[in-house]
This record gives C-alpha cells, structure tokens and sequence, in this order.
C-alpha cells in the first residue's frame, strides 16, 4: 500500500511540475513579444483576431468586441495592412467569423483588407492556417493577457514572426485563466506530435482582396 501511495504522489508532483514548468517557460519566452501599448508594438503585415464566444443573437461577446476593437486600432495607426479573423465556423448556426467582418465593417475598416478563415478551431489551427492557408509571415494577435503568451509561442514554433497586444478591457473571467492553464499542455503535445489542423483547402493569400474570399 505504501509503495503505491508513493507513486501516485510521484506521479501527481510530475503532472504538477509540468504543468507550473509549461506555463512558466511559455510566459517568459514570449513576454518580450508582448505589448500593453499598441503604439510600441512593431509593425507586421496582418493583425490576427482569434475566436471567441458569439451571443444567441449573433452579437459579439464582449471579450470578442475587445479583441475587435484593438485590431481596429492597430489597423487604423498603419501598424498592419490587413486584419485576419479566425474561428470556429464548423456548422451554418455556429460562426465566429461573419459577425466580425460585419462589425469590422461597420467601424470603418475596408471590406478588401478583411480575411476570414472559417477552420480556426483553436488557437493552433488558426496560428498553423494563418501560416500555410493565408502565407502570413509576420503577424501581431490581438487578444487577452491570459490568451496571448500561448498564441505567440505557439506562432513562434511554426516559423511566424508575431508580436501580441494586449485587448484586455476588465471583461475577463475568472475561468478564463484557469482554462489557460491547462490549454498550454495541449500545446507542446501539437508541436511535439506536428498536429495538422482539421481542414486545411486552398491557398488563400493575405496580400490579396478579401472580398475574392467570403
């Protein structure tokens, strides 16, 4: 009895370990890539805007209108020439993406010099499609401080120039944080396995017109 209680322990202070391990090495490899202040960030040819929650009315969340708004700002002070949204667009009543695009469009930003990619089913798929799909090579992502650290490293390993700017605007959840966490073990476990994305399709290039790819 003993002998297995100890290794349980063992084995719990391993999981413990690598996770505190995972979550610290990812923070402190990328957190010089990431910028409170927009104006500091360095200029890259797309801003990406990762996914996020969509209301039942087909509203924005309001994590999302964060993460709208900061691009909006960074395309409008010429830090980018093209804004890319991703996310999950995996049934005709599910689409994180065209709610964008309309409130993008409503603000003010050119129907051209928007791109949306429909399979960003998580964060890896859109860095991975962000790279093969739309050949962007340099990239600043626009999101939460508890999301940023694992979106930069994981663009970091596929070979893409990225930068991340803050979004958060007091509208994060405590479980937010908590789900992080644990999300960034699912990283290694995709770059150490080279995980493909569930669609990849055409080529879709980013220094083209987006209206060429609704």
């Amino acid at each position: 009895m003993r002998r297995l209680f100890f290794f349980v322990v063992c084995v719990i202070g391993f999981f413990v370990l690598f996770i505190f391990a995972t979550n610290i090495g990812i923070y402190l490899t990328t957190k010089s890539h990431i910028y409170n202040d927009s104006a500091k960030v360095p200029t890259a040819e797309v801003v990406l805007i990762p996914g996020a929650a969509i209301l039942e009315d087909g509203s924005l969340s309001s994590i999302f209108i964060d993460r709208a708004d900061t691009a909006i700002k960074l395309y409008e002070t010429k830090k980018v020439s093209k804004i890319l949204v991703s996310g999950d667009n995996s049934t005709e009543s599910h689409n994180e993406v065209n709610p964008v695009r309309r409130y993008l469009i409503h603000k003010g930003i050119p129907d051209q010099d928007i791109f949306l990619d429909h399979a960003g089913f998580d964060t890896y798929s859109s860095m991975y499609r962000a790279r093969d799909i739309f050949g962007v090579s340099s990239m600043i992502i626009a999101t939460q401080s508890f999301h940023l650290p694992r979106a930069v490293f994981i663009a970091h390993r596929l070979g893409v120039k990225a930068y991340g700017v803050n979004a958060d605007v007091g509208h994060i959840l405590f479980r937010n944080n908590i789900r992080e966490v644990f999300a960034s073990e699912k990283v290694i476990l995709d770059l150490t396995l080279r995980r493909k994305p569930k669609y990849l399709g055409e080529k879709i290039p980013i220094s083209g017109d987006g209206r060429n790819y609704p």
